[in-house]
């Protein structure tokens, strides 16, 4: 949304302006642009193709999860289906607010019940047929009525009463009670005529045939698992037509490696893992032809605990520690967290402590806990807590139970994420002067234990949206899973009746300073339970070459991200620097960029195929 570390994001930030009507967007994206470097230097080959066409390269560490809009989670595959579809809304690049996108106005009765959005006339599918009202009402209903297409984004949904399209440009919701999310709804619209040929949405990957028809500003046009994506720009965008010609996300999962590339020229932008490391953004803040830009981000960083799987009907599965069902135990092991010397020693300064659910970015939704409430780094105190709970330690400075078994647990940790392993060993330290043993069980595939609920703590994350409404619904129990081990929309399994009525309130809130408020209880609330540390707010440290591309829109405009943002201004603003074509080519061919960086990722990963419902946690940001 965000998305999901499981990554979904996404969806996680302060957008709460419920319009009634909105004009036309005029977007000022020359005002939102970085333009750093020389712009008249030449442009290395990734960017000028042999045939004339420009093509921006994009390293990235996360694996695609999957191209079905219905199913994907991760930051890396909601981004992309923003650039293959339209959402009924967007969000300004200069400051989130609603603005129009495939809906060009909204309005809603007086009980707030029934919403009516005009849907543009100028938007068509890239097979050639016009988007109406009926894709829209078409992709809500098919949400509404199968589970499989509810897999992603069913919070939205899980209110509407009936959606119908009375005519091409008229697509009316009713509700069963007042929703605040209704300028707000993150679904990407498909072509009715295309998907309604599916059959069993829950495994449907959307990757067996291209070009995949959509209405966004980037057709995606080939896909090999692990290794790139590619798209090309959609000349008939409503919009206007993206200024590079093609756009290759391609996998590396070695980030030094994917900095070397950078370095070398044959990728146009690093996200990093999912941001650069200290170390590698010192080193290319002076290399020539490289902009680094840091800025905070849209995430929180965080340590999740497992509070005892279930299914949606009370099935329990798993295998988690006993011990974390105690609120004390829990919060003992976060006050024996240093969160100063992980943004220090860890994050390097990149990155401001984190406390609260939502971050800083968003500062309608930003909470802090008070001083009486704050678990402060405190590992006397944290003794104390865990010696009420009755874990004291023994002979052998071990914590143990009443049963007599010490107190040890696993943690998961993403391979790819250095931060997880630096900080693991951290945990180790500081727990085990507690007399707590830790495993740090760092995997590239940490799903399949996590999906199982066979697992103690993880390290979690998620990419917040600037409405907050997704990243809250995870802790829902309505987003637990229908059948033990199966995907589902629960982050990690929480389920707490008291957490469950305000978001309740805070959904059907149309007021933004009182549904702020409800929101900030929920985040009060995920505190003081313990089942989630918010430890970090990393900043969004990303780098590009000068010489590849001119100028591109961070988000906020005044000094934002580029990768994984609240809609597709990056890539869609973003302009060729001097030397590469200027997108008026023909569009038949390859372009030599592409085709150097399918042969590297080959290498890197050999081979391919087709996705087979890869529903991993591979980053901490896999949602939007």
């Amino acid at each position: 949304m965000v998305t999901r570390f499981p990554p979904r994001s996404s969806r996680p930030h302060g957008r709460l302006r419920i319009l009634l009507a909105s004009g036309a967007a005029a977007l000022a994206l020359a005002a939102g642009s970085v333009v750093p470097g020389n712009p008249l230097a030449p442009a290395p080959q990734e960017a000028q193709a042999a045939d004339g066409k420009s093509t921006l390269t994009v390293a990235v560490s996360q694996s695609v999860d999957s191209l079905s809009p219905f199913l994907a989670q991760r930051l890396l595959s909601t981004s992309i289906h923003r650039l293959m579809y339209d959402y009924l809304t967007n969000y300004d690049a200069k400051d989130s607010r609603t603005i129009p996108g495939l809906a060009t106005e909204w309005e809603a009765s007086p009980d707030k019940l029934t919403w009516t959005y005009t849907i543009r006339d100028d938007s068509k599918w890239t097979d050639g047929e016009k988007a109406t009202a009926e894709d829209a009402a078409w992709t809500f209903n098919k949400m509404m009525t199968d589970e499989g297409a509810a897999t992603s984004n069913g919070s939205f949904v899980a209110n509407f009463k009936k959606v119908t399209a009375p005519s091409p440009d008229k697509l009316v919701v009713e509700l069963k009670q007042p929703q605040a999310t209704m300028t707000a709804l993150d679904v990407p619209i498909v072509p009715k005529h295309v998907w309604e040929k599916v059959g069993d949405f829950s495994k449907f990957n959307n990757d067996t045939k291209f070009p995949i028809v959509g209405n966004g500003p980037f057709i995606l046009t080939d896909f090999k698992v692990d290794s790139y994506v590619k798209l090309k720009a959609n000349k008939d965008f409503w919009r206007g037509a993206p200024k590079f010609d093609e756009l290759v996300f391609r996998y590396y999962k070695d980030q030094d490696a994917a900095v070397a590339a950078l370095r070398k020229g044959e990728v146009s932008f690093v996200a990093g893992s999912p941001s650069l490391t200290p170390a590698q953004a010192a080193s290319l803040k002076s290399a020539e032809n490289i902009k680094v830009n840091d800025a905070p981000g849209r995430r929180f960083y965080a340590l999740a605990t497992n509070p005892g799987a279930r299914t949606k009907d009370g099935q329990k599965f798993g295998d988690g520690h006993a011990a974390l069902l105690d609120q004390k135990v829990r919060q003992a092991l976060f006050m024996a967290v240093d969160r100063t010397t992980i943004i220090d020693k860890v994050f390097q300064g990149y990155a401001i402590e984190g406390e609260g659910y939502i971050p800083p970015r968003y500062g309608s939704y930003f909470w802090k806990p008070s001083a009486e409430q704050k678990l402060a780094y405190d590992p006397a105190a944290a003794g104390a807590l865990l010696d009420e709970a009755g874990y004291k330690k023994n002979s052998d400075g071990k914590r143990a139970g009443k049963d007599g078994k010490p107190l040890d647990f696993r943690i998961l940790c993403h391979a790819t994420d250095p931060n997880d392993k630096a900080i693991g060993k951290y945990l180790q330290e500081w727990w085990g002067d507690l007399g707590i043993g830790l495993k740090v069980d760092c995997r590239d595939n940490v799903s399949d234990p996590w999906y199982s609920g066979e697992y103690d703590l993880a390290f979690d994350g998620w990419s917040v949206n600037p409405d907050p409404d997704f990243v809250m619904s995870i802790h829902t129990c309505a987003a637990l899973p229908s059948k033990a081990k199966e995907t589902a929309q629960t982050d990690n399994f929480i389920c707490d009746k008291q957490y469950d009525e305000l978001y309740a309130k805070q959904l059907a809130e149309y007021d933004p300073a009182k549904r702020a408020d409800l929101v900030k209880q929920m985040e009060s609330r995920l505190y003081d339970t313990g089942y989630m540390n918010v430890m970090a707010y990393p900043n969004a440290v990303e780098a590009y070459r000068t010489d590849q591309i001119k100028s591109i829109t961070t988000m906020p405009s005044d000094g934002g991200n580029i990768f994984g943002q609240d809609g597709y201004w990056s890539w869609w603003s973003a302009v060729p620097a001097a030397g590469a074509s200027d997108g008026s080519s023909g569009d038949s061919g390859s372009s030599t960029g592409v085709l150097v960086g399918v042969g590297i990722a080959v290498v890197v990963l050999a081979g391919g195929g087709l996705l087979f419902a890869m529903r991993r946690r591979s980053t901490a940001e896999d949602r939007e």
